[in-house]
């Protein structure tokens, strides 16, 4: 793991802050909300695929299989 993904999850939060005062100011407000659940879910499913990594680093670590 390197500082790669904190970079990307930096980039897609700054993305979607952007994406979200410009649906705003366009009173778009309802797809401005479905564009911040978006980001939201994209960035937790980068994290819950590191988490899996992890989990499979420990359990061949303890030989648990």
């Amino acid at each position: 793991m390197s500082i790669d993904v904190i970079f990307k999850i930096a980039a897609i939060g700054l993305l979607i802050a952007i994406l979200n005062q410009l649906l705003n100011k366009a009173g778009k407000e309802d797809i401005a909300m479905m564009t911040t659940i978006a980001g939201l879910i994209i960035v937790l499913l980068m994290i819950v695929d590191m988490v899996s990594g992890l989990f499979d680093t420990i359990r061949q670590a303890f030989g648990l299989y």
